[in-house]
C-alpha cells in the first residue's frame, strides 16, 4: 500500500492510496482458496475444484468483495497511522472510468483512490484555576412561598354548577356545530366540551361569545379564524357556531387543609407547606446553576479559539435550521411576519452552530484529558428518571432506549456535559452573591440554543 498526502490545508486532508495489482491478486487468490472448500460444482469432488476454474466462474464477483474490503481496511489503516482524528466519516472517491475499473477487476491495474476528510483541531485547554465567576443565589421568601402555594391550589381547582350567567374564569360545558358559508367543516363540531372563559383555548371571539350565557341557552356565535391558523382551509375564514350551553360552573379553589394535604400524599397541611417551599428552593437553585453554567460556557468559548471543521458546523447548522423552519411551517408563519429576514436568521443560527461545535469540542477534550466518565449506574438512573415522565409506559420507554444506541447516546451526552461543568466549577473560584428572587429569576436562558454538543 502506497499513501501520498495530496492536501494539507487547515483541517482539510486528502490522501491518495494505491494498492498494487499483485496485492489485490493475492487477496483474491486467498478468497478463492477459501471458497474452494465450500462450493459444490458438478464434476468435481468437494475441495477439489481448481482455483483457476473458480476464478473463471466467480473471479469478478469475488474481486468486487476484495476491493470493497481493501478500500475499507486500507483507508482506516492510513488514517490511523497519521495520529489524526477525523471529524466526520471520510469521503472515498474511486475512479469512474469504466475501462479502468475493468482493468482493476481483471487484475491488470493497481487500485488507486482518494480519501478526503477534516480532522478535529488540536488545542490547549485554558487554566481553569484562573476562572472566576459570580454565582447568584436566592432564598425562598414569604412572597414566593405564597405564590407557590397558590399555584398548587389553582392547579387543583374544582368547579361547581351555578344558576347565573357565565363570567370570566367560569367553565362552560357546551355542544357546538360550526359552519363556513353554510357548510359544516371537519373538526368544527363537538359535544360536552368544557370551555374555560378567558383561557384563550379557542379562536378569538368564541369565548367572548359565551360570556353571559346561561345553562339551557342556545346561541349563535360569529367569529373568524386567524390568518395564521395552522389549518390552511380554515385560515382567515369567517365561521358561525350554533352552540347549546349545558352547564355553567364557577371555579372553586381548595384551601390548605390536612385533608387536602392527605389527598396529595402528604401527612398534613404544615408538611405540605414545607414540601412546597423545598421544591421552590430546588427551582431557584436550578436557576442559579443555569446562570452560572451559561457564564461558564461563555468563558469557555471566549478562552478557546481554534479553527472549526466546516462539515461539523454545516451538519449542526442543518439540524438547527431544519428544526426552526419546521416549527415555522407548523405555525404557518414567515420570516417577514416575525420581523426578520432569512439572511439574518441564517447568520444568527450559523453563529449558534459554531458556538455549539466549539463548546462541544472543548467539553469533550476536558472530559478526555481528565478521564471523566459516565458510569452505567448514572445512565441507569437517567433512564429511570426518563421513564418516570411517562406513567404507565415505563417499560416501553426503557425498551426503546435499550434497543436504540443513538437515543441512549443522546441520554448520556447531557450527563457527560454536566460532569464536565462540575469539574470546571470545582477548579474555578466561585463568589456567591445573595440576591432577591426577582433578580435571580430575571434571566433568559435562550432555550439552550447555544448549548454544546459533546460526547465522551
Amino acid at each position: 500500500m502506497q499513501v501520498t498526502e495530496t492536501t494539507n490545508s487547515g483541517l482539510k486532508r486528502e490522501l491518495k492510496i494505491v494498492i498494487g495489482a499483485d496485492e489485490l491478486d493475492g487477496k483474491l487468490e486467498a478468497r478463492l482458496e477459501d471458497l474452494k472448500d465450500k462450493v459444490q460444482i458438478k464434476g468435481f469432488r468437494p475441495g477439489k475444484v481448481p482455483v483457476n476454474h473458480l476464478r473463471k466462474m466467480y473471479g469478478r464477483s469475488v474481486m468486487a468483495e476484495v476491493l470493497q474490503e481493501t478500500v475499507t481496511e486500507s483507508s482506516r489503516k492510513a488514517i490511523e497511522e497519521r495520529d489524526e482524528r477525523p471529524a466526520f466519516d471520510p469521503e472515498i472517491a474511486l475512479t469512474e472510468d469504466k475501462a479502468e475499473i475493468d482493468q482493476i477487476m481483471d487484475g491488470k491495474a493497481d487500485l488507486a483512490y482518494t480519501v478526503s476528510f477534516e480532522i478535529l483541531p488540536k488545542f490547549d485547554l485554558a487554566d481553569f484555576s484562573t476562572y472566576e465567576f459570580e454565582k447568584l443565589v436566592a432564598e425562598v421568601d414569604e412572597k414566593e412561598h405564597e405564590r407557590g402555594i397558590k399555584q398548587v391550589l389553582e392547579a387543583r381547582i374544582d368547579y361547581e354548577a351555578v344558576e347565573r350567567p357565565a363570567e370570566d374564569k367560569d367553565r362552560v360545558t357546551i355542544d357546538f356545530v360550526g359552519s363556513i358559508d353554510g357548510e359544516k367543516f371537519d373538526g368544527g363540531s363537538a359535544e360536552d366540551t368544557p370551555v374555560i372563559l378567558g383561557a384563550g383555548q379557542f379562536i378569538p371571539g368564541f369565548e367572548e361569545g359565551l360570556t353571559g350565557a346561561k345553562a339551557g341557552e342556545e346561541k349563535e356565535i360569529n367569529c373568524s379564524f386567524p390568518e395564521e391558523y395552522p389549518v390552511e382551509t380554515l385560515a382567515g375564514k369567517d365561521a358561525v357556531f350554533e352552540v347549546k350551553v349545558k352547564e355553567v360552573a364557577a371555579p372553586k379553589t381548595p384551601e390548605i387543609t390536612d385533608e387536602f394535604a392527605e389527598s396529595l400524599g402528604v401527612e398534613n397541611a404544615e408538611k405540605l407547606k414545607e414540601v412546597i417551599k423545598e421544591r421552590l428552593q430546588e427551582e431557584l437553585n436550578g436557576v442559579s446553576r443555569n446562570r452560572l453554567k451559561k457564564d461558564l460556557l461563555d468563558k469557555l468559548e471566549e478562552t478557546h479559539t481554534f479553527e472549526l471543521p466546516e462539515k461539523l458546523v454545516e451538519s449542526e447548522f442543518d439540524a438547527i435550521w431544519g428544526q426552526m423552519t419546521s416549527e415555522m411551517a407548523s405555525k404557518n408563519t414567515s420570516f417577514e411576519a416575525e420581523g426578520t429576514t432569512e439572511e439574518e436568521e441564517r447568520k444568527k443560527y450559523k453563529e449558534i452552530a459554531e458556538r455549539r461545535v466549539r463548546l462541544g469540542l472543548v467539553v469533550s477534550e476536558v472530559g478526555s484529558e481528565n478521564e471523566l466518565k459516565i458510569s452505567d449506574e448514572e445512565v441507569q438512573q437517567a433512564l429511570i428518571n426518563k421513564a418516570s415522565q411517562f406513567p404507565g409506559q415505563e417499560r416501553q420507554v426503557l425498551t426503546y432506549y435499550q434497543q436504540n444506541p443513538q437515543a441512549l447516546a443522546e441520554l448520556r451526552a447531557p450527563l457527560f456535559e454536566e460532569k464536565v461543568v462540575d469539574y470546571i466549577i470545582e477548579m474555578s473560584k466561585i463568589n456567591e452573591k445573595t440576591v432577591s428572587v426577582e433578580e435571580l429569576t430575571n434571566f433568559n436562558d435562550e432555550e439552550d440554543d447555544a448549548e454544546p454538543k459533546a460526547s465522551e
